[in-house]
Order: C-alpha cells, then sequence, then structure tokens
C-alpha cells in the first residue's frame, strides 16, 4: 500500500504573520528585511502585493524600491514566528504524531495510518487542514498531497498561494513529466547545466535515461534523481517527538564595513570559527568538513570545503583550515562583506575513528598530547562562558567595528 504524505507550506511566512500583526499591511506592497543602516538591508520575505510588483526575496531593499517605490519594509521578529511555527505543527500533531518540520515554514505529514479516523479523503483532509489554519491562525498554506516526499513537496511547491496539488501514481505523468527538471527538490543550478547538456530538460525526459547513464553525469547525485522521478523515493517521515540530529553547524556574519586584507578577515573568521566550534562542543560532536562562504559588496557568493584528516571541535583547527580555504580561493585585498564557516559531516565525541599512528611515537605522540590539552582549554573555556557569561573570555578573538 502506498503512502499518504502531505507536504504543507506556508504562504510568505514572515509577511503573513506580520500582516496578522498590523491587518493594515494586507492593503500595501511589504517586505520584511534587515536594516539598512547595518548592512543588513535584504527582503527576507514578501507579501502578495509586493510579488506582483516582481519583488523578490534575498535581493536588497534599494533593488526592491526601484521595482516598487511605495515599497513598506517592516523589520523580522524572529520570536514571533517561531511562536507561529509551534502552533501551526501543534494543530498537524492533532491527526499524526509523524510530523517532520523542513523549515520554519514547511513539514511533512504522514497520515497512512491515521487518515482512517476522520473520515476524509487525502484531498478532503488537506483541504481541511488549510481552512483550518486560515480560519484559527489566519495564514494560508498550500499543501502537496503524494506517495512520497519528494512529490509531495513539488505539490505544495505547484500552486500557490493557498492551494492543495495531489500527486499519487497515477498523476506523475501529466502534473510531473512537462515540468522543467528543476523542479525536483535538491536539483540545483550545476546539475540542471549538466542534464540540459545533454538534452534532458524536463522531468519526462529525465524519466526516460536508467540509473546508469544518470550516474555517469552526475555520480552519486544521478542515482538519487533516478530514484525520485521513478517514485522509488522511501524516506520515512519521522515522528515530531524524534531527537533529530544536526548535519551541520554554522554561522555567518555580515560584517558593519567591507572587510580588506590578511588581519581583518581572519578577525572574521576567527570570531565565526569561536562561535562553530563552541556549538560543535556543546552538541558533542566534531566535524570531519569545513566549508567557508564568501561574499563580496554587489553579492556574489562563493563557497569551498576541505575534507580533515580527523575530525575537531577546536577553535585552532577551523581558523586554520578556514584561512587555507580563503587565501586558496580569494583575492585578500578584495573586500568581503558576509562571511560563513560551517561545520558538517558530524560525528558524535568519542566516536571517532581512530587515527593511525607512528609505530615508533614521536612527533605523532607529542601530535595527540597537543591536541588533548587544546581540547582541555577549549571545553574550559565553554564552561566559563556559561556560569560567566558569553563575554566573560575569548581565545584570539579581535574587534571587527570601527
Amino acid at each position: 500500500m502506498d503512502r499518504i504524505i502531505l507536504h504543507c507550506d506556508c504562504n510568505n511566512f514572515f509577511a503573513s504573520v506580520e500582516e496578522t500583526l498590523r491587518p493594515e499591511l494586507r492593503d500595501v506592497p511589504m517586505a520584511v528585511g534587515g536594516d539598512e543602516e547595518s548592512r543588513h538591508g535584504i527582503v527576507v520575505a514578501k507579501n502578495q502585493k509586493a510579488k506582483a510588483y516582481g519583488v523578490q526575496t534575498a535581493e536588497t531593499l534599494w533593488q526592491a524600491r526601484k521595482k516598487c517605490p511605495d515599497l513598506v519594509t517592516v523589520p523580522a521578529h524572529h520570536d514571533l514566528y517561531h511562536e507561529f511555527y509551534q502552533k501551526i505543527n501543534a494543530i498537524y500533531l492533532e491527526y499524526t504524531d509523524l510530523v517532520e518540520p523542513f523549515s520554519i515554514d514547511e513539514s511533512y505529514l504522514d497520515v497512512t495510518h491515521s487518515i482512517h479516523l476522520f473520515h476524509m479523503t487525502p484531498k478532503e483532509l488537506a483541504d481541511h487542514l488549510r481552512a483550518r489554519i486560515k480560519k484559527e491562525l489566519d495564514i494560508t498554506i498550500s499543501v502537496g498531497v503524494s506517495f512520497c516526499k519528494v512529490f509531495a513537496k513539488l505539490g505544495s511547491d505547484y500552486k500557490k498561494p493557498d492551494a492543495t496539488t495531489v500527486i499519487m501514481r497515477e498523476d506523475v505523468e501529466h502534473i510531473v513529466y512537462p515540468l522543467p527538471v528543476s523542479s525536483l527538490i535538491f536539483v540545483g543550478k550545476r546539475s540542471v547545466d549538466v542534464l540540459n547538456r545533454a538534452g534532458i530538460r524536463t522531468c519526462g525526459e529525465l524519466a526516460m535515461y536508467d540509473r546508469e547513464t544518470l550516474q555517469k553525469l552526475l555520480g552519486k547525485a544521478g542515482d538519487q534523481l533516478y530514484r525520485y522521478i521513478q517514485g522509488l523515493e522511501d524516506a520515512p517521515v519521522h515522528s515530531w517527538y524524534d531527537k533529530r540530529e544536526p548535519k551541520s553547524i554554522g554561522n555567518s556574519m555580515t560584517f558593519s564595513h567591507n572587510l580588506t586584507g590578511e588581519a581583518e578577515l581572519k578577525a572574521g573568521i576567527s570570531a565565526l570559527c569561536d562561535s562553530v566550534a563552541s556549538r560543535l562542543r556543546h552538541k558533542g560532536k566534531k566535524c570531519r568538513t569545513v566549508q567557508i562562504g564568501i561574499r563580496d559588496p554587489n553579492f556574489k557568493t562563493i563557497q569551498r570545503q576541505t575534507t580533515l584528516e580527523e575530525p575537531t571541535f577546536l577553535k585552532s583547527d577551523l581558523v586554520r583550515v578556514s584561512m587555507e580555504l580563503l587565501r586558496e580561493n580569494w583575492d585578500m585585498d578584495k573586500p568581503v562583506r558576509l562571511l560563513s564557516v560551517t561545520g558538517s559531516e558530524l560525528v558524535n565525541v568519542g566516536e571517532e575513528t581512530p587515527v593511525q599512528l607512528s609505530l615508533f611515537g614521536g612527533e605523532d605522540e607529542s601530535h595527540s598530547e597537543d591536541k588533548k590539552k587544546k581540547e582541555t582549554i577549549e571545553s574550559t573555556i565553554d564552561e566559563l562562558r556559561e556560569k560567566y557569561g558569553k563575554g566573560s573570555i575569548t581565545l584570539g578573538f579581535h574587534r571587527l567595528d570601527r
């Protein structure tokens, strides 16, 4: 028996929540955005009236105002958005415990074994949820209904706002096949370019290719795409009550002035690595991969990553590797607006694969002892910060404000 999975996606979530606080915002083009004076002036969300002017998420507010001179901007209220996130998922939990948030405004629901309790078809249940959330919370959702997560997600994107789209097996050919391959989740620009060069532009064309051919084109991603388009994806919807392990831990910072030169860039990297290392230790994790992100004043962004010889949660390791990536991939004299550092491929502390040591000891033993000392020092710093406050002690941190 096929599963019945819903993907519920709040429409213009941040903007919709702001409109519940201030109903007059529904009558004007409005965007939620950061503070332009502190250089966080990006459109985070927009309402339907702003969207009609062509305002796009992630563009600068000054670009948005060129399209829409009467645009009203409001600051983000993240505590309020989280409050609505809790209320929305509390409603979902009345229908199944298999509720898995995909982001703050999206959740998967598996109602396979509970839908009979409500005497509704899958579409009727989706419509019922849309109506209930609109009535009780005054925001709208779009819902995709399918037998797997991938097509449920595609369904919620298919019609917006405030719509239900059902994609069961008999619907795939006439709904999914005409869509561009970019409609499938996790199919990025690089994969789309590779597929397009091979003459694969639509999902229907993708479905004509066998697993081996797609693997040759895209490697592991090709195997994943084959499973997606053939309806073989069977990832479970996890229970709301399951403990979910983080897949990565990272942080980013937009600076009050453009950073240039080795000293300023290292100061920025140092601050980010301090935060990431502390959070890794708090979660009892070490990372095998380090990724940095760099954005210039023109919003050109690049990301680079490397795999470590052994996992770490040390700030000193993260700074060293991040700076190596920065020097190899960036002109240190060019200005930088934003930096990010992320640790991924996480392993639990104490479960790392042991490093092969030399039979003769020497430098290897010295390295191991040195690392233990550094881990003890940084863990002690965490304890002091927890007791006396985050700003009570720092390790190799430089101020960035002028």
